[in-house]
């Protein structure tokens, strides 16, 4: 009969714990390996390398056969690699369309700068291009006019969607669901009297909105400034953006005309970009 092993005899290591040792001579303590080595294999694939032979891969990113595996068992579950019919892997359509986001965002920027100028030097105001971020409005760009800054908003602003005009533009089209999933439950945040407090108060601006095809704000929320935007929809008809100016409400109390002149060219200015961006109007 055999002599059973002594407890003090080293267990043999999981193939899974030897790969999670494997370190990187030299590597930086504040790098993750795994995450280098998974981008290492997003690279390798998108690149046309073949995933048929494991020891090969490995061998081309620098790893063993097992992590090799491993990696692109998670690279499948989380959708940014798919397998093959005839073996092998390609990149996957959650990792694509994730590629595509930043693109799209890309596009975005560049087309709407030089709308922004040509809106911001004609109504002598200044212009915003801003997206939507969960239940916020984040700005991502601004073009102001030689009179010098008369908001608060920067580039970089992340506020609650329903209290700016961009972002009650880039809201306007949710169910009230949707709404109450994304910015919350009641009460609603507020900073002036005007802001809606409730998602009953929302529901009303929100039609007038949609139904005018553009939003305005009179001193709603910054005191002393008027705003007014307009959506920018996709190729598909998404509403993926706002165009939006501001200016001092003296200057529109002054002027009887520029409120309808601001609000028919941020339209326009939209639709331009809409245009842009492959949505044709019906």
């Amino acid at each position: 009969m055999p002599k059973p092993k002594p407890l003090s005899a080293p267990l043999p290591e999981p193939a899974a714990a030897v790969a999670d040792t494997e370190a990187d001579d030299g590597a930086n303590p504040q790098l993750v390996t795994p995450v280098i080595r998974g981008l290492r294999l997003l690279r390798f694939i998108a690149e046309g390398g073949s995933t048929a032979n494991l020891s090969e891969v490995g061998r081309r990113i620098d790893v063993n056969r097992v992590t090799v595996m491993r990696l692109l068992e998670t690279l499948e579950h989380e959708g940014m690699v798919e397998r093959l019919p005839q073996g092998g892997h390609t990149m996957g359509l959650p990792f694509l369309k994730l590629a595509s986001q930043v693109l799209a965002s890309n596009d975005l920027t560049a087309f709407a700068r030089p709308i922004l100028a040509r809106l911001s030097q004609s109504l002598q105001l200044s212009a915003y291009l801003a997206v939507p971020d969960g239940g916020h409005v984040l700005y991502l760009l601004r073009e102001m006019p030689n009179t010098g800054l008369v908001s608060n908003i920067q580039v970089g602003s992340r506020v609650p969607a329903h209290l700016t005009t961009p972002g009650r533009m880039l809201i306007a089209h949710l169910s009230p669901d949707d709404l109450r999933e994304r910015l919350g439950p009641d009460p609603l945040p507020t900073v002036t009297g005007q802001s809606p407090g409730t998602h009953a108060r929302l529901a009303d601006i929100l039609a007038a909105d949609h139904e005018r095809g553009c939003a305005w704000s009179f001193s709603a929320f910054e005191p002393g400034i008027d705003a007014c935007a307009a959506p920018v929809r996709d190729a598909q008809g998404a509403v993926v953006a706002a165009l939006s100016v501001a200016g001092p409400q003296q200057r529109f109390e002054a002027d009887g005309t520029l409120r309808a002149r601001t609000e028919k060219e941020v339209k326009a200015a939209a639709r331009d970009l809409s245009g842009l961006l492959g949505h044709r109007r019906a």
